[in-house]
């Protein structure tokens, strides 16, 4: 069994390294080694691997900055997926491709269902769902995993912005009016893998965490957690703000809750991200 994994040093790239059997081959790459955005590299570098399966965790996700890099976000985000999946059509090997929430406008009350019509505020969530597109095109046999609000022991996110953030500030003011639900990396990573042992039908998956939150109530969750383990010495006041007292370049769907009925037909429950972060901060006190 051999796996080319794309994005290797992202929180999800390193949560599936960590995840991958024992009796797995994998060639985990980042943007140096392999640019998916070149399709003669991908073309090369799969016809001499030969995987069976390929998973893209490769994305621009500085939402503010695409705004600007339009460009550069289209070619990570639209032309390096669609690439990918045609090397892995051309040796049958399965595609598994990363999505996220920001397809939809927020306007919702009930959880997305992947079959709801799409609707991107943003640069990132419009070269998103092109992504999505492109890849159906190529091969309707490939994976597409939707996801929300990742974080992990790896790299930066939220969960380490608020600890870095509560150790400098005696207060933090935090949008309370976007509601969604974080999601582990390292759960979306399992769930990667058993779509795959489950010869999973093609098409569109949600995957998120099993309670949803705004970000202030996520910040307090994650605030109370780390001064209960004495990562952080003192307990700053939280503040809910709108999301106009916080502009961004980006627009930001206000509800974006995926619901994960399809992709429990595998067996697969959604992210339980309370024990994550409890997990998580364990790992910070190593």
């Amino acid at each position: 069994m051999k796996v080319l994994l794309t994005g290797a040093n992202g929180q999800l790239g390193h949560c599936f390294q960590d995840r991958v059997p024992e009796n797995w081959q994998i060639m985990a790459t980042d943007s140096n080694s392999l640019d998916i955005t070149n399709f003669h590299q991908i073309k090369k570098t799969v016809e001499q691997f030969h995987p069976d399966l390929i998973v893209n965790a490769a994305a621009y996700t500085a939402v503010d900055k695409a705004e600007i890099e339009i460009e550069l976000a289209r070619y990570i985000n639209t032309k390096g997926p669609e690439n990918l999946a045609i090397a892995a059509k051309s040796i049958d090997a399965c595609f598994v491709h990363v999505s996220t929430d920001y397809v939809f406008d927020g306007i919702s009350s009930t959880p997305y269902k992947e079959s709801d019509l799409t609707h991107p505020l943003s640069v990132y969530g419009a070269t998103k769902l092109a992504g999505e597109l492109a890849v159906q095109n190529v091969d309707p046999k490939a994976l597409i995993i939707r996801t929300a609000w990742v974080f992990s022991e790896y790299g930066n996110n939220f969960v380490k912005t608020i600890l870095r953030l509560a150790r400098e500030k005696d207060s933090l003011s935090i949008v309370e009016d976007q509601r969604g639900c974080p999601t582990y990396a390292g759960d979306i990573a399992a769930a990667i893998i058993k779509l795959y042992q489950g010869n999973a039908e093609g098409g569109i998956y949600h995957f998120c965490g099993d309670k949803e939150v705004s970000w202030k109530e996520f910040t307090e969750h994650i605030v109370a957690e780390a001064y209960a383990m004495n990562l952080i010495k003192k307990r700053p006041s939280i503040k809910g703000i709108s999301t106009a007292e916080y502009p961004t370049a980006a627009h930001r769907p206000f509800y974006s809750t995926l619901s994960c009925q399809k992709i429990s037909r595998y067996h697969i429950g959604p992210s339980d991200w309370m024990s994550a972060i409890n997990y998580c901060m364990k790992k910070y006190l190593i």
